[in-house]
């Protein structure tokens, strides 16, 4: 059995309505519910008068509305995009260029090719006007935001941390009421798990998605997230001693209780855990791997991990 991870899912909101939910933030929550958003996006307005907006969301007359009238009489100075998905990033230059503003990201996106559709699609056409860096600080009237690299989701995926509230936005990196995708090529699993011990190592006092509700209690939260990616290298290691060698017959035990529709996207999931077992010598792969790959453990990796 996967590691259990504290979901949150209660999530009071209104659509178009800006929420303050701290002294610092305000939410507005855009209309577009789906598989891959939850409730739709949040998008995070940071300080007063002259302000900064995080993860603008997509493109719809009615969001575009919501945020007009809740910007009304202030000026955003700086447009902050976590990655470059298009339920996060279509609104950001329109914002931004009505407000003579300019929009922060890391660099574009590996474009992600499949079959299976494993996420809101990527915003082929986005640039930042200003490539942020790890570690780098910016500051508004009663605001200062950190840029924290934390690929793994997507190779551009930032966080962005408010420090006087000692909180951090997330973005995908981290959700409260689901985990997060990590689809190769653009998704990376050793990134990914370096990127979660580095916010949890951070404690901060606030953990707040694009998606969803906030994490209160971000550091067990977030070890919960790491356990479970563990547990799962544990499960794939364990097939793999069994003699499975193909990942679509290890998705069909080791997510037998799961609707066999959503299989397809599992195989992703494990193919990014596959990918760095190979990566860190604890498996070996018949070619470069790939969901059709035969893999098979690196005769001491087995029971290494089993002792750890």
């Amino acid at each position: 059995m996967a590691a259990r991870i504290p979901f949150v899912r209660d999530f009071a909101f209104e659509y178009g309505r800006a929420a303050q939910v701290t002294p610092m933030i305000r939410r507005v929550v855009a209309p577009n519910p789906g598989p891959f958003t939850f409730t739709g996006t949040g998008v995070y307005i940071i300080g007063h008068g002259e302000v900064a907006v995080i993860d603008p969301g997509p493109v719809m007359d009615e969001h575009v509305a919501a945020l007009d009238a809740a910007l009304a009489g202030e000026r955003v100075t700086h447009v902050f995009v976590t990655h470059s998905h298009m339920d996060h990033s279509p609104l950001a230059h329109p914002l931004a260029e009505k407000h003579g503003a300019k929009v922060y990201a890391g660099g574009p996106a590996i474009p992600t090719e499949s079959e299976v559709r494993m996420e809101a699609g990527d915003d082929l056409r986005f640039r930042p006007d200003v490539t942020v860096r790890d570690g780098e600080r910016f500051s508004g009237l009663d605001w200062t935001i950190e840029a924290i690299a934390t690929p793994g989701h997507t190779s551009n995926h930032f966080c962005f941390a408010l420090l006087e509230e000692n909180a951090v936005f997330a973005g995908d990196h981290v959700m409260g009421w689901s985990t997060t995708v990590i689809s190769p090529p653009d998704g990376d699993m050793g990134d990914y798990l370096q990127s979660l011990e580095k916010v949890r190592d951070r404690g901060f006092a606030s953990l707040w998605p694009t998606h969803g509700p906030p994490v209160v209690e971000p550091s067990s939260f977030v070890q919960a997230y790491i356990d479970h990616r563990r547990m799962r290298e544990h499960q794939i290691l364990t097939e793999l001693e069994a003699g499975r060698t193909q990942i679509r017959d290890m998705v069909s035990v080791i997510y037998a209780d799961v609707d066999r529709r959503l299989h397809p996207a599992a195989c992703h999931s494990v193919l990014a855990h596959m990918m760095h077992l190979v990566e860190t010598g604890r498996v070996a792969c018949d070619g470069v791997p790939g969901i059709e790959s035969a893999y098979a453990l690196a005769p001491p990796a087995f029971a290494r991990q089993l002792a750890e």
